[in-house]
Parts: C-alpha cells; sequence; structure tokens
C-alpha cells in the first residue's frame, strides 16, 4: 500500500485508541533496515510507524554530507517506493528533534510539506517530533504551539515530549533521576496550551521513568500509573475521557506487564531503535564469523564473492531485524489489525 495519507494515519491512531493496542515505530537508517521493518509489519499483518532520527537522517544523506534535511527527503521518497509492495499501511514520522536542530530538520521539513499541500499534493510525513526535554516545561510549550499550528496547517501531526527521557540518544543526555516522571500538573499545563485537537492534533509522550539505551528487563523502574493520572487529570477538567494520544520512548528493559498497563492507558505509539539495531547487526556478526574464510581472503586466497557479496549477509541482518518489528508487533497487539 502506499504510505499512508493523512486521513489514513488519523485512522490508524483512532483505531489503537478504540480497540487498546499500539503501533511499534521502528527507527531506520538505510534501506536495509527500512525494508526490514516493512517485511516485519506485513510479517505481522500490522499497520505500523517508521523514523529516522536526526542521526539516522545524517547517515541517510552520505556520511560525507550528513544533511538531515537531504537524508530524511531521500528516506520518505524511497519509503514512498517501496511501501506500495507490502499489504500493510506505513506512516513516516521523524524521531527526537531538540531545540538546536530545530531550524536544519523539522522546519525545514514542514516548510518542504507546506509547499507540496499547497500544489495540491500530500506532506512528506505524516508526523514530526519536537523534543523540548532539555528546556524548560514553558518555553517547551511555547515552541510546540508555533509547531503545531505549522504542522497543522500542513497536514502533519506534531510529536511532543512533557518530561525527559532518561540515558542517551543521537547525542541528547536525558540523566537519571525523580525528573523522569512527568506530573499531572505538567499534562494540564500541556492541555492548556495546545489544546484537545482544536488547535491540531498532536501526540504527547509523557515520560514514567522511560530510559533510551540499553538494560536488562527489570532494572528500568517503570511507573505506567503516571499516565493514567495524567489522563484523569485531563479528563476531569476537560470532560473528554483518555484526552491524550500517548507515545512510549524508551522500551528496552521494560516488562511486558509494563507495557501492557501503558497501552491501557492510552499509548498509541512506541518507539523500538536499539533492540532492532542489535537484532539486525547480530546476524552480520555471526555471518562474519562463520564464513570468516569466504568473507576474507586469508592467506593470499581470493575469498568467496557469494558470502561477502552485501546481499548474502544482508538477508540475514534484514530477516532478524524483521522477526523482532513482528515480535514488538504482538506484544503491543498490533498483529492482525490492519486497516
Amino acid at each position: 500500500m502506499p504510505v499512508a495519507t493523512p486521513e489514513v494515519y488519523a485512522e490508524m491512531l483512532d483505531k489503537a485508541k478504540r480497540e487498546s493496542y499500539a503501533y511499534p515505530a521502528i527507527n531506520v537508517s538505510s534501506s536495509q533496515t527500512l525494508n526490514a521493518a516493512l517485511a516485519g509489519f506485513a510479517e505481522a499483518e500490522s499497520d505500523g510507524i517508521i523514523q529516522v532520527s536526526t542521526g539516522g537522517a545524517d547517515y541517510f544523506s552520505g556520511p560525507t554530507v550528513k544533511n538531515m534535511v537531504s537524508g530524511s527527503l531521500a528516506f520518505a521518497a524511497f519509503a514512498q517506493e517501496v511501501a506500495k509492495k507490502y499489504p500493510v499501511n506505513v506512516a513516516l514520522h521523524t524521531d527526537h528533534c531538540p531545540k538546536d536542530k530545530l531550524d536544519d530538520f523539522v522546519r525545514p521539513l514542514i516548510a518542504a510539506s507546506q509547499e507540496r499541500v499547497d500544489a495540491g499534493g500530500l506532506p512528506y510525513f505524516q508526523s514530526h517530533m519536537w523534543d523540548g526535554s532539555a528546556v524548560p516545561l514553558d518555553e517547551n510549550l511555547q515552541i510546540a504551539q508555533e509547531l503545531l499550528a505549522a504542522a497543522a496547517a500542513a497536514r502533519i501531526i506534531l510529536e511532543v515530549e512533557i518530561g525527559i527521557v532518561g540515558g542517551e540518544e543521537d547525542g541528547v543526555e536525558g540523566g537519571m533521576g525523580e525528573h523522569l516522571y512527568t506530573t499531572p500538573e505538567d499534562a494540564l499545563a500541556t492541555a492548556e496550551a495546545l489544546g484537545l485537537g482544536e488547535k491540531g492534533r498532536y501526540l504527547t509522550a509523557l515520560t514514567f521513568g522511560n530510559v533510551h539505551g540499553v538494560y536488562k528487563p527489570g532494572n528500568v523502574t517503570l511507573k505506567p500509573e503516571i499516565l493514567k493520572a495524567a489522563q484523569e487529570a485531563v479528563a476531569g477538567k476537560y470532560g473528554k475521557e483518555s484526552p491524550f494520544d500517548l507515545v512510549f520512548h524508551g522500551g528496552s528493559g521494560s516488562l511486558p506487564e509494563e507495557i501492557s498497563a501503558a497501552v491501557d492507558y492510552g499509548v498509541v505509539k512506541m518507539n523500538v531503535d536499539t533492540d532492532t539495531q542489535y537484532a539486525f547487526t547480530r546476524p552480520i556478526a555471526g555471518w562474519m564469523l562463520s564464513n570468516y574464510d569466504g568473507v576474507l581472503k586469508v592467506d593470499g586466497e581470493v575469498g568467496n564473492k557469494k558470502q561477502y557479496d552485501p546481499r548474502a549477509w544482508g538477508k540475514a541482518a534484514e530477516a532478524g531485524m524483521s522477526a523482532r518489528v513482528a515480535e514488538a508487533c504482538t506484544a503491543l497487539r498490533s498483529a492482525g489489525t490492519s486497516l
């Protein structure tokens, strides 16, 4: 199917909210990882979200070019073409964008989509994320208001982060500690500043102990009840049940019951990056170790072209990652739900 239109993306999110499941949002940084994500969604018969970070966008443009906008547009163009051959819907998203990268990443991408929409076309991306976790909440929401207006005009959904995700991703450090937990007051301030849909649709990444990076199960202290408290606080004031479309960041090391509770409290999107990176790279390591005498020209021999051909080990890598994507769909209950 083609990449989701704004209407299809909205229905994807609405259906997930109604039926209490969430979409894995898979970070990619190459055509191979993008193909693996598509294959995983198709295997699970799940729609999904494919996203590119600032670092991923840099890499897509070429490691000697390092231009986030060029890389993002290249990613979107490639995805638009190859997604047509898969029987599921996928939305395209840009991941964490801190304040110092807005003018080189999200703002020009929204402007490019606005130009396309003005000409009667569709936006390049279905959603963009503004990561204001490193600035005070007032400033975070002020910037979010400006971006939400621009995104809504271009038929794009904005994602905002209210709180701080621990660990590190693409150079953004969240640290550890009590600041990793969003309060009901933060949620109320968000609703007051951004509305509840009348100013444009947005996704809300509230933090409840989330941490980016690699952690064993049980080593991350998640408190999904924080999501419930935030939803109830806003619902109590505005009379709208489960008002936020929530996003779960930093899920590595989370227990299945914690993921399930988060989805019950309104999570419709869960970012998956660290686990799929490992799932892609591990088969490559296995291939190289098992076929070292074919991959390397040992003792003056010529090696085995069929073993060092990137397609040979690439197939194994993509299969490993696609299986992890399908597993994420099952864990988030989106398997078998494709529109």
